[in-house]
């Protein structure tokens, strides 16, 4: 199994910034994509950001120029810089891994337990 751990979250005032943490560990044999997600109250969770092993990024177009992913790969740890924040990035924000635990087993998503943020003055 593998295990997310997010971390960073917290209130923050419009215009700020939060920096937000995901580690995996576990018995992880390799990860391939990562990303955040979020999901404000009553409104289903959508895609934030992700990264491949190679570095390469997407972004939700609502995020772009103000959010920034990047990745660690030697610490299975992905990061998730937001600048600008509005009151409408308020969310639970949720990492998310495609890994293989083992050669023989196909590649499974996993999620970690989500952080909240909230953006409020």
């Amino acid at each position: 199994q593998v295990q997310l751990v997010e971390s960073g979250g917290g209130l923050v005032q419009p215009g700020g910034s939060l920096r937000l943490s995901c580690a995996a560990s576990g018995s992880i044999f390799s990860i391939y994509a990562m990303g955040w997600y979020r999901q404000a109250p009553g409104k289903q969770r959508e895609l934030v950001a992700t990264i491949t092993r190679s570095g390469s990024t997407d972004y939700a177009d609502s995020v772009k120029g103000r959010f920034t992913i990047s990745r660690d790969n030697a610490k299975n740890t992905i990061y998730l810089q937001m600048n600008s924040l509005k009151p409408e990035d308020t969310a639970v924000y949720y990492c998310n891994a495609v890994a293989q635990v083992q050669a023989a087993v196909p590649p499974t998503g996993y999620w970690g337990q989500g952080t909240q943020v909230t953006v409020s003055s």
